[in-house]
Parts: structure tokens; C-alpha cells; sequence
């Protein structure tokens, strides 16, 4: 007898099979978080060159399609159009081609990095070096300043006297409690930090030898990656996952370079008017500004601050001419520069940038108020992709406005049925709430009632 094999059977098997899975998995996250984390941080740390790689090659990526479509396949054209014999050997030189864009972009990137080192890196060191030795100066600068302030204003003396003699006593605690007991954890911490710095420099070398590879052949990996979805799911899946990676990738990608580059241009224009402004350590200032604007929407203010700090020390006047100026230079950026670089890149209101900062630093730290806003922008995208999908098929409006005056939908025909209106729609006679109504109706009736009054009483003398 022949055995017929039952298509559904396996389909129950492998549903069984991912249930039982998916147990065990609820049962470890659940008893066994920790050991969860101490694998996956393992697992991160082995794989941290391939990371670095991907990271690196996904940050170069734009600029070797920039040097390729905007100047080494002209040239391929022209040298083609001169020497026919090259069209017959165009697989060699798209080689040729990417090759030199990514040496180019390569050239770049380590000039770029060879700049910032040979001008930037020394006058940071400069100006740290500068304010260890006059830190004693300026000390006693900010301790008169602050002095004279009191003089000048009896009542903010009182209240910081009453301040430091309530918390004293409170910071003597901490201090010799808390801070010195730990003094040998945090210099054990550090040295540990130094070596980290070290195998993270180590990670990166290779991470960028395996980018040189991933942007060589990046046409070959994600034609692999479509085959692989087209080979494992239905052509309708892998249709909608290859457009979500997209989406994911112009979302996501288009927002970090957009911003790293907002960034810099900002640092610039930073050092070049503080430098005008003749304010003290403009490369420390410019890079603070310049590396904490990247993080969108509270940058600009924890960058400002410790600059702020800093020129206080030297110059207090100078200080509230700092401030204005990076008002002034935040508005700049967040009205004119930001919306040409970025666009609607991200497409989240004020609200949503703030929820996502605000989740994703409590979740991942000064990471998460980095990549926050990008990553809850895919997400944002996606549901609304989902959500006007959804409506499309049922034969609904997408637009947001359309929804706003929304009573119900009819079932039976689908029309939308608008709310009624609490107001009149006469514009000589507004009324907003029902107590008006009835302020206007009861009025409405007192004029009448007078008219009836004046007619009978003009009845009578006629």
C-alpha cells in the first residue's frame, strides 16, 4: 500500500512545533532574563567587527553611489562612445568602477578623520590643558561676579545662604559616604574603559575591511537576500518585505547621513561666529554644539549647556551673548537648514520626536536619543503603510482630515455621517454651547413677546 503524504498533518506539526518553541522562549525570558542578556552580550561582542562592518559600509554606501552616478558612469559613457571596444567588456569595468568609487570614498573619509585629528583633537587638548591651569582664575572671577550679584540683591543672597545650609550637610554626607569609598571602583572602571577603548579601535580596523567587501559586492548580497525571501514566502510577502526594507532604508538611512551632515555644517558655522565673537575655546565650543546636535530635539539644549558653563567661567557678559547666539543658531537650524537637508525625512510631529527620545533613552541611553527618532519613524511608517492599506481595501479615505467631523460610518452604504454641529450656523447668531442656545432662545422669545406688546399697545391708540 502507498503512503500518502498529507499536506496539513505537517502544517499541524511545524504549528505544534512553534508553540512548543515559543514556550520555552517565554520560559527563559521570563525565569532566566539575565542569562538571556549575558548571552546576547556575548553573541554582540563576537560579532562586533561584522556590526562595525555593516555600520561602516551602510554610512559609506551614499557617498559610492554619489561618486558613481554623478561622475565615474559619465565617464564610462564617454569613454565608451569614443572606444567602442570597451561596450563588450562592461562587467570589467563596473568593477573598475566600484572600485575607484570606494577608494575615493575611502580617500575621503580618512581625510576627513586626518583633518579632524590634525586640526581639531590639538586644540581641544589646547584649550582642556588652558582650563585646567586657569581653573583657579577662573574661580575667583565667577566667586566675584557671584558677589557682586548678591550685593547688588539682598533677597537671592538670603535664599542661597538658606540653600547651602540645608544641603551642606547633605553633600558632606555623599561626599564621604558615597564618592570616596567608590574611588577604587571608579578607577578600576576606567582602566577597564581603556582597554575597551583599545578592542573597540581593534573591531573597528577589521569592521572597516569587511565594509571594503560588503560595498564591493552589495549588488550580489541583496540580490541573495531577494532570492532567499522569494525562495521561503508566498511572491506576496516577499513583495511587501522588500518594500518595507525599503521604506526602513530611505527612513532610517536618509535621517542619520541628513543629520550627521545638519550637524557638522552647524559646528561650522559655530566656530566661525564664535570665533568672530572673540569668545573663549571656540573648537571645544563648536565641537560640543556641532556632536550634541545630533541628537534631535533636546541637542541643541544639553550641548548649550556645559558651553554655557564654560564661557561663565571666563566672561559672565560674554556668557548671555553665548546664549542668544545659540538661540538664535538653533532657530536657524530647526526652521531653515534642517527642513533643506532633512525634509520630512522622518514625517513625526513634535510630540511623537519627543515620545520617542524620551522611550528610547530610558531604554538604550545616549543611544536611544540618538537613533530614537529614526527607528520610531520606521515604526510610525509602517503602521501608517498598514493602516492606509487597510482602508484602501475597504474602500475608505486614507486622508486624516476626513476623520475629523466623524460621527459613524453606515454600515450598509459606507458613507460617513458627520457629527451635528453644537453651534448655529448662522453667523449673525453663534452660539457655542447649549447654555447660549438657550440664553439666545429665551432672548429671542423676551423680543418678541415686546413686539406683540408694542403692536397691541399701537391697536389700542389707533
Amino acid at each position: 500500500m502507498k503512503f500518502r503524504w498529507d499536506k496539513k498533518y505537517l502544517y499541524w506539526g511545524v504549528t505544534a512545533l512553534l508553540v512548543v518553541i515559543g514556550g520555552i522562549i517565554c520560559y527563559y525570558l521570563i525565569f532566566h532574563n539575565n542569562s538571556l542578556k549575558g548571552h546576547a552580550a556575548n553573541l554582540i561582542a563576537i560579532t562586533m567587527p561584522i556590526i562595525d562592518g555593516l555600520i561602516l559600509a551602510y554610512l559609506m554606501s551614499p557617498i559610492v553611489n554619489f561618486l558613481e552616478k554623478k561622475f565615474l558612469f559619465p565617464v564610462k559613457l564617454i569613454l565608451c562612445e569614443k572606444f567602442p571596444g570597451l561596450s563588450g567588456k562592461e562587467k570589467k569595468l563596473n568593477k573598475v568602477i566600484r572600485f575607484i568609487s570606494i577608494l575615493l570614498t575611502l580617500v575621503f573619509v580618512f581625510y576627513v578623520l586626518y583633518g579632524f585629528f590634525l586640526f581639531v583633537i590639538p586644540q581641544i587638548a589646547k584649550s582642556l590643558q588652558n582650563i585646567a591651569s586657569q581653573y583657579t582664575v577662573y574661580v575667583t572671577n565667577l566667586t566675584k561676579w557671584v558677589q557682586t550679584v548678591l550685593v547688588a540683591n539682598p533677597e537671592i543672597e538670603e535664599l542661597i545662604s538658606n540653600l547651602i545650609e540645608t544641603y551642606s550637610h547633605d553633600f558632606e554626607s555623599w561626599f564621604n559616604e558615597t564618592l570616596m569609598p567608590q574611588v577604587n571602583e571608579i578607577l578600576k572602571t576606567v582602566s577597564l574603559s581603556m582597554i575597551g577603548v583599545a578592542k573597540a579601535l581593534w573591531n573597528l580596523i577589521i569592521g572597516l575591511i569587511i565594509s571594503i567587501y560588503l560595498l564591493g559586492n552589495k549588488e550580489r548580497f541583496l540580490s541573495q537576500a531577494k532570492k532567499i525571501a522569494y525562495a521561503f514566502m508566498d511572491t506576496r510577502h516577499a513583495n511587501s518585505l522588500i518594500e518595507t526594507c525599503r521604506l526602513v532604508d530611505k527612513t532610517f538611512g536618509g535621517f542619520i547621513s541628513g543629520k550627521i551632515l545638519d550637524s557638522a555644517i552647524i559646528g561650522v558655522i559655530c566656530f566661525v561666529c564664535v570665533s568672530f565673537m572673540n569668545m573663549p575655546y571656540p573648537m571645544l565650543i563648536s565641537v560640543i554644539i556641532g556632536v550634541t546636535n545630533i541628537i534631535p530635539f533636546f541637542g541643541p539644549f544639553i550641548g548649550a549647556v556645559p558651553c554655557a558653563l564654560l564661557v561663565l567661567m571666563v566672561n559672565p557678559l560674554q556668557c548671555l551673548y553665548f546664549v542668544i547666539f545659540v538661540l538664535i543658531l538653533q532657530q536657524f537650524d530647526g526652521n531653515v537648514l534642517g527642513p533643506k537637508i532633512l525634509g520630512d525625512s522622518t514625517g513625526l510631529s513634535g510630540f511623537w520626536v519627543i515620545f520617542s527620545i524620551t522611550l528610547f533613552s530610558g531604554l538604550m541611553g545616549v543611544t536611544g536619543m540618538i537613533l530614537g527618532v529614526p527607528l520610531f519613524a520606521v515604526f510610525y511608517a509602517l503602521v501608517k503603510n498598514k493602516v492606509n492599506g487597510n482602508l484602501k481595501r475597504k474602500g475608505m479615505t486614507s486622508e486624516t482630515e476626513e476623520y475629523r467631523n466623524l460621527s459613524h460610518v453606515d454600515p450598509r452604504t459606507g458613507n460617513f455621517i458627520e457629527k451635528q454641529p453644537e453651534y448655529s450656523k448662522d453667523p449673525d447668531k453663534v452660539t457655542w454651547n447649549w447654555k447660549l442656545k438657550d440664553w439666545n432662545a429665551q432672548t429671542r422669545e423676551e423680543e418678541s413677546d415686546s413686539s406683540d406688546s408694542e403692536e397691541n399697545d399701537s391697536d389700542k391708540e389707533n
